[in-house]
């Protein structure tokens, strides 16, 4: 990041309330202080960061997207756990043209090195997502191999149910049972059972 005057945003999250993040912050703050930015605090307190939405990372996000700072967090695990929601987040950052800088792990995203870093991080996540998919794709093949049903079980609703609305509309007999068109009408047309 150059030295000319610039707004930085700090992240800072703590999963309860009874904590502090003057730990996160302090170190933020020194940091943008010793280059003369200005900075907008962004906390939120009492949530995971498995969370993906989280009101001061959406509020963060959604000025990020107003190009108003370049963002500083203190480790990548206040910003997210999930490898997918973050390398995401940090690639919508990209898009938006706001620079990412992790103190905690020495990431400067505005440098080749820093570059290089989110580029190795998104390919890890590239590779991890496609792992899983492999996996849900042959659990799948396998329980069809079985002869497993796939999906939710089907829910078999008595005669006694449906007999006071059968004489109906379908929308007015799903109506009647709290259901959409397409569920009263599945329901209507199957085998009677009870």
């Amino acid at each position: 990041m150059a030295t000319t005057h610039q707004r930085a945003a700090i992240y800072a999250r703590v999963s309860t309330f009874d904590q502090q993040t003057e730990n996160q912050t302090l170190e933020l703050r020194r940091y943008v202080a010793a280059r003369g930015w200005t900075a907008v605090e962004y906390i939120d307190r009492g949530l995971s960061g498995a969370k993906d939405r989280r009101p001061g990372l959406d509020k963060l996000v959604a000025d990020a997207k107003r190009r108003k700072f370049d963002v500083l967090v203190w480790r990548l695990d206040r910003l997210g756990r999930s490898l997918k929601h973050l390398v995401g987040l940090l690639d919508d950052l990209q898009t938006v043209g706001v620079a990412f800088v992790s103190l905690g792990e020495g990431i400067d995203a505005t440098s080749p090195t820093g570059r290089l870093q989110m580029h190795l991080l998104a390919a890890i996540a590239q590779f991890e997502r496609e792992r899983i998919a492999e996996r849900v794709m042959a659990g799948l093949a396998r329980a069809r191999a079985q002869g497993r049903r796939l999906g939710r079980p089907r829910l078999v609703v008595g005669e006694s149910v449906l007999a006071p609305v059968r004489g109906l509309s379908v929308r007015e007999a799903a109506l009647q049972l709290g259901v959409s068109a397409a569920t009263a009408h599945r329901w209507l047309t199957r085998p009677v059972v009870d």
